[in-house]
């Protein structure tokens, strides 16, 4: 019998692709939503007792097209209702040939550009059912109710404006593509380093978001914010074998055997690094700048041998399209290893706006135990404790706290 937490990820996580599939079906995200999770709630109550279905995907897909059905039939007001109902139950249309896959689909439906750019990512985020509103808050750097809110907003601002859920023809792409690269691009991390719980990667999250993002290079590969995005992906997603213990605990890059990382998607990445740099001589993306800096330490022989000078001029490049808090932090670390932790710990003192975000104390911490201030390093670390992190971060950071002196 699967274990209650990993049938619950199970259920939610299968559950994403026949919201996403319902979507295209129906034409109506509402009508998708509801039937996704009336079939995750049945799912959850009958598959404890009676075992997980051989195809979980494909029996939660015909309970939440029955279920569909039902709502049609239910809410049929006029002539022709039941019709359209009764076909619906049978045989399924054919996708539209731009965006074959159903979650990109989504995505590219969701990333509407009457809504703002948050509220883009926002519903994407929401509506595809592998985040919830508190992870997507969590990505977005906002509180759960002012993600709560701005969610509502955008969902009331679709069905005023009769805005329709779906595609828009190939030339109009490139239009939704920010949208739908911050999106993937959230799904990632989200997967790479949970916001909470007893793993430190949920990796059928990061899976999808590196295949949503091979998807989207195929589909725009002359787009450097594509090629970009899925080799940051890969090259974050190789080191992946080499980020825990034998215990499940986290290894940190500096300490991770670099024999275990994925050297067939560290050469991927970086040759799609090396094409999208040709495709941006004069214009930089933020995203193949992000990869940039990560082939720099894919390609380090060892930590020590990381060229430091290389990534802090990308991340100063970077800045120049992207001067964001946690980017300046990002820089912080890496000159603090060039030029040591009190020049490291004096940016980070000077960047505002990130109080709630655990690892701006969590770097104060590391940066000020180096630098020989047990006392302070303490209550940096104990308050990164506090602001939410999953279990293996905490454990980390709990050791780092007993390893003080005194």
């Amino acid at each position: 019998m699967v274990a209650d937490d990993a049938l619950t990820r199970l259920v939610r996580e299968e559950g994403t692709r026949v919201l996403a599939t319902l979507a295209r079906v129906t034409g109506s995200i509402d009508l998708a939503e509801d039937a996704a999770q009336d079939a995750v709630v049945r799912a959850l109550e009958t598959w404890p007792r009676d075992g997980v279905p051989e195809n979980p995907r494909a029996w939660l897909l015909l309970t939440a097209r029955r279920r569909a059905v039902d709502i049609i039939r239910r809410e049929a007001r006029r002539a022709g209702k039941e019709a359209e109902a009764t076909m619906f139950a049978g045989a399924e249309p054919e996708p539209p040939e731009v965006v074959r896959d159903d979650l990109l689909r989504l995505v590219f439906t969701c990333c509407h550009p009457a809504l703002s750019l948050e509220a883009q990512v926002a519903l994407a985020l929401r509506t595809l059912g592998g985040l919830s509103t508190a992870e997507v808050a969590r990505g977005l750097l906002v509180p759960e109710a002012t993600m709560a809110k701005r969610l509502t907003r955008a969902k009331q601002k679709i069905a005023q404006a009769g805005i329709p859920y779906r595609v828009p023809p190939a030339e109009q792409l490139p239009a939704r593509l920010t949208g739908v690269a911050a999106t993937i691009y959230l799904i990632f991390n989200e997967g790479y380093a949970a916001g909470a719980g007893a793993d430190l990667v949920r990796v059928a999250l990061t899976a999808e978001a590196v295949r949503l993002a091979r998807l989207l290079a195929e589909l725009m590969p002359d787009e450097p914010t594509a090629l970009g995005l899925l080799a940051l992906l890969l090259l974050h997603d190789a080191r992946r074998g080499a980020r825990l213990d034998g215990a499940g605990g986290q290894v940190l890059l500096a300490d991770q055997d670099r024999t275990r990382w994925d050297q067939g998607a560290i050469k991927e990445g970086v040759e799609l690094v090396g094409r999208a740099l040709r495709r941006t001589p004069d214009r930089p993306d933020g995203y193949v700048v992000q990869a940039a800096i990560a082939a720099c330490h894919a390609l380090a022989p060892s930590y020590a041998e990381t060229n430091w000078d290389a990534v802090i001029s990308w991340y100063d490049v970077l800045l120049t399209m992207r001067d964001s808090p946690v980017v300046r932090l990002n820089r912080a670390v890496a000159v603090a290893e060039r030029d040591g932790p009190a020049a490291g710990l004096a940016l980070v003192d000077g960047i505002g706006g990130l109080d709630g975000y655990p690892w701006w104390h969590a770097t104060r911490a590391e940066l000020l135990r180096r630098d020989g201030r047990p006392d302070a390093a303490k209550a940096a670390y104990e308050r990164a404790i506090t602001l939410g992190l999953n279990e293996p971060q905490l454990a980390h950071l709990r050791r780092r706290v007993a390893e003080l002196p005194g």
